[in-house]
């Protein structure tokens, strides 16, 4: 009887992940499924049998923030931040959320950058109070969660990437802005955003881009990943749109590198093949340049 109530005793605190319908919001949720985690996450929440867990919770609060993000959906769930918000806000502040917030680092620092990403676009469209709105979220509830990129994807000026032609001449620039911070919105080497980022540069070129990320995807020539040369551009979605970019620095033949606005680091240069968050939200390839 004793080992009985132990086991259960052990349950809300080593033994969750090891629950399929835990399991089943991990899953779905990476997939980006987000309003299958919805669906799932509010019919645990009211199942007194899962109580003693704050996971549905917290993911019904990530797909509140991921879906939000799009706003078709969020006009008809005008609430949605708010809810995001509080269930957030309760899985922070209590000790077994604690617990669960560090088990599940990646998909909080994940969402962190989503957010930022769309504070961003929020302010180039000229929605400075939804932006400011968001800021205010990302400084109260996400203040101590790590950031998605580390001090790996900086570049220094002593391994800066060497390339011929005029693709090189555009490379070579914008790598000069190496360190230059982030800011939301920011077009000038006081600060980028990503799209921000992009259009600087090419523009130094005499190529006019668009000013979002996603109006440089739909005016871009598409191509493919295999005939890619650096200073081509690669675009990200995480579900809701594009919403980065970054300047290709690699051939199609190499581990895809790029040159973008990180919201932690500024400008830095990034291996993509290798980071499990950029390379799983790859939405496509387009280019500007004709040679």
């Amino acid at each position: 009887m004793r080992l009985f109530l132990f086991s259960l005793f052990l349950i809300p605190f080593g033994y969750q992940s090891q629950i399929r319908e835990f399991d089943q919001l991990e899953i779905l949720y990476a997939q980006e499924h987000y309003k299958l985690v919805l669906w799932k996450a509010n019919r645990l929440i009211n199942k007194p049998d899962y109580d003693f867990s704050l996971l549905p919770k917290f993911y019904k609060s990530l797909s509140l923030f991921q879906l939000a993000q799009n706003d078709r959906w969020f006009r008809r769930n005008q609430n949605a931040m708010q809810e995001a918000e509080k269930l957030f806000e309760l899985v922070k502040n209590s000790n077994d959320g604690k617990k669960v917030l560090l088990a599940h680092i990646f998909e909080v620092s994940s969402l962190k950058e989503d957010l930022y990403q769309w504070g961003s676009d929020l302010e180039r469209m000229g929605r400075a109070e939804e932006s400011a709105a968001l800021q205010k979220v990302l400084e109260t509830l996400f203040d101590r969660v790590p950031n998605i990129d580390d001090k790996k994807g900086t570049s220094t000026k002593q391994n800066l990437i060497t390339i011929s032609g005029s693709r090189g001449e555009l490379i070579t620039f914008a790598q000069t802005l190496i360190g230059t911070p982030y800011l939301w919105a920011g077009v000038t080497p006081k600060g980028f955003d990503c799209s921000g980022f992009t259009s600087y540069v090419y523009n130094s070129a005499k190529i006019q881009l668009p000013r979002r990320a996603a109006d440089q995807y739909d005016k871009s020539e598409k191509i493919k990943e295999k005939n890619l040369k650096p200073g081509d551009l690669v675009f990200f979605s995480h579900g809701g749109g594009v919403s980065h970019v970054g300047i290709v620095l690699s051939n199609a033949s190499e581990p895809l590198k790029m040159i973008h606005s990180s919201s932690s680091q500024g400008i830095v240069i990034t291996d993509v093949s290798n980071s499990a968050y950029w390379k799983k939200r790859i939405t496509g390839y387009g280019k500007f340049l004709n040679d």
